[in-house]
């Protein structure tokens, strides 16, 4: 560190620069806080990733709703891959879904 000064001919003026450095260390003392910090990341983390699935189900609906969809050549065609109307569901055939194979109760 230190100056470098240099005199600038007849007019009288003098450049100065100045060179330095600084570092700076900080060490947690208490590490409840940085597990805190954690958890809110990871929980922050996991609230983005469903928003992300739920806007992208949604999208895609309206896609399908509208009558539209990805060509089968698009790289992005597997964005909507997954995701498919409940009417193109089946239940198998052992299985009682509540919403089908109503069975009427016998007198």
């Amino acid at each position: 560190m230190g100056n470098d000064t240099q005199p600038q001919g007849d007019e009288g003026y003098v450049i100065t620069e100045n060179w330095g450095f600084q570092i700076n260390f900080s060490v947690p003392l208490d590490k409840r806080g940085l597990e805190q910090c954690r958890q809110i990341a990871k929980r922050q983390e996991e609230r983005m990733k469903l928003e992300y699935e739920m806007i992208r189900a949604n999208k895609c609906a309206d896609l399908q709703r509208k009558g539209f969809t990805y060509a089968p050549n698009s790289p992005h065609r597997i964005a909507c891959a997954d995701i498919i109307p409940i009417s193109a569901l089946k239940p198998p055939k052992d299985s009682i879904w509540p919403w089908k194979n109503k069975k009427k109760p016998t007198p």
